[in-house]
Formats: C-alpha cells, structure tokens, sequence
C-alpha cells in the first residue's frame, strides 16, 4: 500500500512539473523606439494560441507562451512588429513611430526586434546601392547621388551594424546564457561580457555538433579565467 500510494505521488509530481514547464510565461516590455519611453495599452499576441494582452502604463506585459513562440506587438500610431522569442529572458520590445529610414547607431541597432531588423536591412541595402538600372537604356549604370550622397554614405554605414547585429543574433541563438552557464560556473553579469568577447563564428555555431560548442565554451572559458 505505501509503495501504491509512493508511486501515485511520484506520478502527480511528474505530471505537476511537467504542466508547469509547459505552462509558462512570457514577460516583457514595449517602448517608444528613439524616446524610450513605454507604449501603453500596445496589444501582445501569441501567434500559436491566438492569445492576446495589453500593456500597463509602465509598458508591461505577461503573456503565456515558450520558447519558439512568435509574438504580433502593435500600437495605435506604431509599426506594428514581431519577435521570435527564442531565449528564457525578458523581453524589451521598441517600436518606431514611422516607416522612414533612421540613422541607426550602435545603441539604437540593438533595440531593433529580428523583424525590423530584416525589414531595415533591406531598407538600407536599397538606400546605400550605387549601381542601379537604366530604365530607358537598359543595362546599369553607376548613381553619383546613391555613390557620394549624404543619405546613401548613411546608409551603407547603418547596413555594417545592422548585419554585424543580425550575424551576432542568429549566433546567440545556439550561444545562449543557459548552454554557457551550464559549462561554466560564471554568474549572469559575467555570461553577458564572456559572450560578448568569445562569440563564435555564424559558420562554426552552424556546423559544430554540440560536444564541439560545449568544448569551445570550456575552452574559452580557461582564456577567460586568465583575463581575470
């Protein structure tokens, strides 16, 4: 009977933590772009469960959802955008007023959700070409205004640190806080510089199995560990 009513117990325990890994929660926060300051009452939706939340004053919000969940963020008078939440972390949201190009620095370029990244990439792929066809001539032809312009120089300087931003993102996806503390007993503060300084190659995170990136983690820990 005791041996009954232990597996029983072991049983709804199981069953307890596995419906509470299932059931988690998404929090985050959604801010003016250039100002910083929060966006209230903006509207958060998963995607996959169709659910839908608002933000506080504060531009908070929770919402149930996991890891690879895509979350719709819109706002009356905002772009509305996308995330891929790809990583157990708060999330901050920054939505822009317009659609127009922006002058993107470095500081600006890492607020840009995966969506709007991709959507100014191309914008400034477009703004910074030189060489574009002739539409009566035919062929190509070099623009002096797209090749010596202030919009276009502009552009070309913005496309480096938004494809830096995007290579660094598609990379943190497998190089993540969870995978390096688990290798190596630095604390978060000490992940986010560690991960800065020896984040892999895109072609290497890509390729190596994950034996191979956990002893990459090892490995740059110990340089890491004579830094200090």
């Amino acid at each position: 009977m005791k041996n009954c009513i232990k597996t029983l117990s072991l049983i709804a325990l199981i069953i307890f933590n596995c419906n509470a890994l299932s059931a988690q929660e998404i929090k985050g926060y959604v801010y003016e772009f250039i100002s910083s300051n929060p966006i209230w009452n903006a509207t958060i939706k998963n995607i996959r469960t169709d659910e839908m939340v608002n933000t506080d004053r504060n531009g908070s919000f929770k919402i149930s959802g996991k890891i690879n969940d895509y979350l719709i963020i819109s706002a009356a008078g905002y772009v509305t955008d996308t995330i891929f939440y790809y990583e157990d972390a708060v999330r901050r949201v920054y939505l822009n007023r317009d659609d127009k190009m922006l002058i993107i620095d470095e500081v600006l370029v890492k607020r840009l959700t995966d969506n709007r990244l991709s959507k100014e990439i191309a914008r400034a792929q477009n703004e910074g070409r030189a060489v574009e066809a002739s539409q009566y001539q035919g062929g190509l032809r070099v623009s002096p205004s797209r090749l010596f312009g202030k919009k276009a120089k502009e552009a070309r300087s913005s496309l480096k640190l938004l494809l830096e931003e995007q290579n660094n993102r598609a990379v943190d996806r497998f190089f993540t806080t969870q995978l390096i503390a688990s290798v190596t007993p630095l604390n978060q503060d000490e992940i986010l510089i560690f991960r800065d300084k020896y984040r892999p190659s895109l072609e290497f995170i890509s390729t190596a199995s994950p034996e191979q990136v956990k002893n990459y983690i090892s490995d740059s820990y110990k340089d890491f560990k004579n830094l200090k």
